[in-house]
């Protein structure tokens, strides 16, 4: 099966050493995304629902850019800096997926760049 690199500006640049998504076998593989406005590199916000927010919709333009979406995620994995951030990410979530939702597993973030609380990572049907 051939793969294809997904790249858009709409999202984060991600650092040379992986890809913003991979598509292959039907799937789009969305690497790990942090709150990172795609424009100036900010964390918008200190919360972690802005932070999750934030996350969500670089991962949403990601999608976009590999001809998928949010509705088409199957799994997911969220990273948290801390345990007690749980209901406020929680809470952002199901504002973006009321009815439905992915699979979802959570882990917690071994460090934390520039105050990052969250990483989402997905994978979806192309």
């Amino acid at each position: 099966m051939p793969r294809e690199i997904v790249r858009t500006n709409q999202g984060p640049a991600p650092p040379p050493a992986y890809s913003q998504a991979v598509k292959c076998g039907g799937f789009v593989f969305v690497s790990g995304q942090g709150p990172f406005d795609p424009v100036t590199g900010e964390i918008p916000g200190d919360s972690i629902q802005e932070q999750t927010r934030q996350c969500l919709r670089n991962v949403s333009a990601i999608l976009v850019a590999a001809g998928s979406s949010l509705e088409k995620i199957v799994s997911a994995t969220f990273i948290l800096a801390e345990d007690s951030d749980f209901a406020g990410m929680n809470e952002e979530w199901a504002k973006w997926f009321p009815v439905d939702p992915p699979a979802r597993q959570g882990a917690k973030l071994p460090i934390r760049p520039k105050q990052m609380k969250i990483s989402i990572a997905v994978i979806a049907e192309a």
